[in-house]
């Protein structure tokens, strides 16, 4: 039996993201501070309950970037050097045996440089733009981006179009025939299949507290990540999701 773990949309670098103790804010200075710690030692408790790990997918937007929708003010970190440093220390709580990345969004992880390959090679680990890992004989067809959906029955579309186009694919020889389909970017857990295959959306590590969400989007976020045991061709798989009530919204009362 093989452990895998999936993890994607850690955003180091941004007040919400995943924040290693020696970057979070003062609690009593920062309200981000209080729920910085909360996410990460949430985080660390599921390396604790989920490890040894044979694999850790990393499946993109491991940094925040810039920032420029929010003029930069919601940066914890805004170099991303540092950005880096902060996705290296997390992805390594796990000490995985081999870890798998994938390039996530330009406009967090660079338009004009790829600052994921640098995390890579830092990491001593693979890097690539659409992966299919093969986990004791369970094939996965991994990728970072999938269309979002505002209505909540569309969530499931985006990923079982992915698993059409890969048998298209496959039929020429020209993909690895996949029964299990990872995609990220969305920040919402959702998944679909049969007895034959399983697409699913990953959640993030990031809470849903930024500008852009609350002010352009719909939708409910979830922050955790997604466990795989794979054996002779055969998978169990759970995920943790953390229940983080930072942004429960209240109402207005007159």
């Amino acid at each position: 039996m093989k452990r895998a773990v999936i993890i994607s949309d850690l955003h180091c670098g941004h007040r919400a993201g995943l924040v290693p103790p020696d970057w979070q804010q003062n609690p009593e200075k920062s309200k981000y501070g209080e729920i910085q710690k909360i996410i990460y030692d949430k985080y660390l408790d599921s390396v604790r309950r989920f490890s040894p790990v044979d694999v850790l997918i990393v499946n993109a937007d491991a940094i925040d970037g810039k920032g420029e929708r929010s003029g930069g003010t919601e940066l914890l970190v805004p170099d991303r050097g540092d950005q880096v440093s902060m996705a290296e220390v997390a992805i390594k709580e796990w000490g995985a045996k081999k870890i798998i990345l994938t390039y996530g969004t330009p406009y967090h992880v660079g338009e004009e440089d790829d600052w994921e390959a640098i995390l890579a090679k830092s990491l001593g680990a693979e890097i690539h733009s659409h992966a299919w890992p093969e986990i004791d004989g369970v094939v996965f067809d991994v990728k970072h981006k999938t269309p979002s959906s505002v209505i909540p029955h569309g969530r499931y579309t985006g990923p079982s179009r992915e698993r059409l186009w890969n048998l298209i694919w496959a039929e020429r020889d020209l993909q690895p025939k996949a029964r299990v389909f990872i995609r990220s970017h969305v920040h919402y857990f959702s998944y679909s299949g049969d007895s034959r295959h399983l697409v699913m959306t990953t959640p993030a590590l990031e809470l849903p507290s930024t500008k852009y969400g609350a002010r352009q989007c719909t939708g409910t976020v979830d922050v955790g990540l997604v466990v795989f045991d794979c054996e002779n061709g055969e998978y169990e798989w759970r995920a943790d999701i953390y229940d983080i009530g930072f942004s429960a919204q209240k109402t207005i009362v007159i």
